[in-house]
C-alpha cells in the first residue's frame, strides 16, 4: 500500500483516506451477501434464514446434513460429473484456440487486427441470453443441439476470449528477436512455439485457462438452451433446485464453488506475480 508523501496537503490527505473507505464500503457489498451463504450451509434446519440455535452460537444449530445430501443424491452428483467431464475439455478447446488466435493477433503483419479482435472476444460483450439463443439455432441446423460436444463448443466459445486477453497481454513484453534467432538455428516454427515462446507466455496460457474454466463450470444460461437432460450441470441442478423445489443443499453447493473460486483465483494471482516477475516488471 503506497504511504502519503509528507508534504501531502490536509486535502490530498483527506481524500486519500476517504479513497479507501470508499474502496472497503464497495468490497463489503460485494463480499457479505458470499459471506451471508457460507454460514446458512451449515444450517441445521431446512430453512435459508439463521435459526435462533445459530445466532446463539449453539452447536445444535449446526451440522453437515447438506453437504451429505449433495455428496449423497444422485442427482447432484451427476450434475457434477456432468460438470467435470464438460469443463476441463472446453478449456483445453478455449486454450488452443485463444493462444494460436493470440499469436496470430499479436504478429505485426497481421490485417484488420482491431476487427478481428473485436469480433473474437464478442462473447464477452454480447448479452449472454442472445448468444446462447443464436447457439440453439445454429446448433439444432448442424445436429449438435443436445449433445455433449454442442455444451462443450458452446462453452469453448466462451472461454476462448478470456484466453485471448490473457496471452495477449503476455506477448506485449515478449522478445521477438528470441523467434528469430531459434529460427536461425534451424528450429521450425513448431520447435519455436514449444521451445522458445511456450515457456515464457505460460502464466498467461495459464490465466487464460483458468478463467476459461471458472466461466465454464458457473454457466447456466448456455447449457439450458444448448443443452439436454443428460448434459445437467451442476449450476443447472441449482438453478432447477431454486425454482422447483428450495433445497438448503443448493447453499452447500455454492459454498463449495465459492471456495473452488477462491482457490482458482488465488492460483491465478500468484501466476500473474511470476509473470511480471519473468517480465522484469516487478523485482523479484
Amino acid at each position: 500500500m503506497s504511504k502519503l508523501p509528507p508534504y501531502a496537503t490536509p486535502l490530498q490527505r483527506g481524500w486519500h483516506y476517504a479513497f479507501r473507505f470508499i474502496c472497503a464500503l464497495i468490497f463489503l457489498f460485494l463480499i457479505i451477501p458470499i459471506l451471508i451463504i457460507i454460514p446458512l450451509s451449515f444450517n441445521a434446519q431446512p430453512f435459508f434464514t439463521f435459526t435462533p440455535e445459530m445466532l446463539r452460537f449453539e452447536a445444535s444449530g449446526y451440522s453437515l446434513d447438506h453437504y451429505r445430501d449433495f455428496f449423497t443424491d444422485s442427482g447432484w452428483q451427476n450434475a457434477l460429473r456432468n460438470s467435470f467431464a464438460i469443463a476441463p475439455m472446453a478449456t483445453l478447446l478455449s486454450v488452443a484456440f485463444g493462444t494460436l488466435a493470440a499469436i496470430g493477433l499479436s504478429s505485426g503483419k497481421m490485417p484488420f487486427k482491431g476487427t478481428i479482435m473485436a469480433v473474437l472476444i464478442s462473447p464477452m460483450i454480447v448479452p449472454l441470453i442472445i448468444s446462447a439463443a443464436g447457439m440453439y439455432f445454429f446448433y439444432s441446423r448442424i445436429g449438435l443441439q443436445g449433445t455433449y460436444w454442442g455444451v462443450v463448443l458452446a462453452h469453448a466459445a466462451l472461454g476462448t476470449p478470456f484466453v485471448i486477453i490473457t496471452v495477449t497481454a503476455t506477448l506485449v513484453g515478449f522478445d521477438r528477436s528470441l523467434v528469430r534467432a531459434a529460427a536461425n538455428l534451424g528450429a521450425g516454427p513448431v520447435r519455436t512455439f514449444f521451445k522458445v515462446q511456450m515457456p515464457l507466455i505460460l502464466p498467461g496460457v495459464v490465466s487464460g485457462a483458468l478463467f476459461a474454466f471458472i466461466t465454464s463450470f458457473d454457466e447456466v444460461v448456455v447449457v439450458l438452451f444448448v443443452g439436454s437432460a443428460g448434459q445437467k450441470t451442476l449450476p443447472w441442478q441449482m438453478f432447477t433446485g431454486l425454482r422447483e423445489q428450495i433445497s438448503p443443499t443448493i447453499l452447500a453447493v455454492a459454498t463449495i464453488l465459492v471456495t473452488l473460486s477462491v482457490i482458482l483465483l488465488t492460483v491465478l494471482e500468484l501466476l500473474r506475480r511470476r509473470s511480471e516477475r519473468l517480465r522484469g516488471i516487478t523485482p523479484s
